[in-house]
């Protein structure tokens, strides 16, 4: 059902670019454009871009357009998501900039919230938040349910950057900053893929503030025909040339000697890239059975090693909660800081 609502600007606030791509979303479009109007922060444009879409998507984005000049309808001139973010930001004229999916429903708050905590810090930040999953029939995964309550601790707690190399740290729709920073990080100009969590790199790169507040922001839709769980690009949700090419341009320093502890599935995919890259590094484990063989070339050694290394960098590739809790308490017996020695990679 259409929601038709009276335009209230909100006296000086700033104007709040929403970009968001569409693409056969018929289905759930108005759900997600009625939750956008009905936002208790009122100045926004939405910068809508249909990438030729087969079903109703793009009837309903010129119905809705007719009915309230802030949605602003568009069709993309060239395929694919990234192309489709572009256009759309090309067109924004706002000082703020949020990201939307279109599929996926805003609560009310959202846009107002964002604003009011930016608004304490201004250029130079992120505001981040949390998310939700939902389904319109059956239950939420359990893989997804836990990757929802990890970033909400991480947002909650504000540690984004501690764990910006296990995972994408913000969800795609759940930030705010200012155009300006936006452009300074090249906005949807790269063309790698995951496109948000490569977006976060950014973030990370240009040295921006990023702010957590304890709020879900974003209802994420689960379905089976998502772009994340169909396409090539994200079928490896690891992401681990990714996470190696922004530690070895943004944290490694080549003249510290390189750990990689952990001998699971991660542990030799990563070892795989390392030796691509002609890295050498140090491979250590708590396995009995796996010290002291060699792996690819390695010797495989036990972590007490890391004492004997001069200033070690040392990636964790464990992916048991139980094991990074574990492995954590080690190192901080060994004085060793994240951030500043020690990166979660999984």
């Amino acid at each position: 059902m259409i929601l038709i609502i009276f335009v209230a600007m909100g006296g000086n606030k700033p104007l709040i670019s929403i970009i968001m791509a569409t693409k056969d979303t018929a289905p759930y479009l108005s759900a997600c454009l009625d939750s956008i109007l009905n936002q208790t922060y009122q100045n926004w444009e939405l910068l809508a871009v249909n990438d030729h879409s087969s079903d109703d998507t793009p009837q309903i984005l010129a119905e809705y357009a007719k009915i309230d000049s802030r949605i602003k309808y568009y069709d993309s001139t060239a395929p694919k998501l990234i192309p489709t973010l572009q256009f759309a930001y090309a067109r924004c004229t706002g000082e703020l900039i949020n990201r939307m999916d279109s599929d996926d429903k805003m609560p009310e708050y959202k846009l107002q919230v964002m604003y009011e905590e930016w608004v304490k810090y201004g250029k130079g930040h992120v505001i981040a938040g949390g998310t939700e999953h939902f389904v319109d029939q059956g239950e939420v995964g359990g893989g997804f349910r836990r990757y929802e309550q990890w970033l909400n601790q991480v947002a909650r707690e504000g540690r984004h950057l501690e764990e910006i190399y296990t995972e994408c740290v913000i969800p795609s729709h759940s930030w705010l900053l200012h155009k300006e920073d936006m452009d300074a990080v090249g906005a949807f100009d790269s063309d790698i893929y995951p496109e948000d969590y490569d977006l976060c790199f950014r973030f990370y790169k240009q040295k921006l503030k990023i702010i957590g507040i304890d709020y879900v922001l974003h209802y994420w839709r689960d379905r089976g025909d998502r772009i994340s769980r169909t396409w090539d690009v994200y079928k490896d949700n690891r992401y681990f040339s990714l996470k190696l090419n922004n530690f070895f341009t943004l944290d490694r320093d080549q003249k510290r000697p390189l750990v990689l502890w952990g001998a699971g599935r991660n542990g030799k995919d990563i070892a795989k890239l390392l030796s691509e890259r002609n890295q050498k590094f140090i491979w250590v484990c708590d396995s009995d059975s796996k010290i002291g063989k060699d792996i690819y070339g390695v010797r495989m050694k036990h972590y007490s090693t890391i004492l004997e290394l001069d200033n070690p960098q040392i990636m964790i590739v464990v992916s048991s909660p139980d094991g990074k809790i574990e492995i954590k308490a080690q190192l901080d017996s060994m004085s060793k800081k994240v951030i500043e020695d020690y990166w979660f990679f999984a």
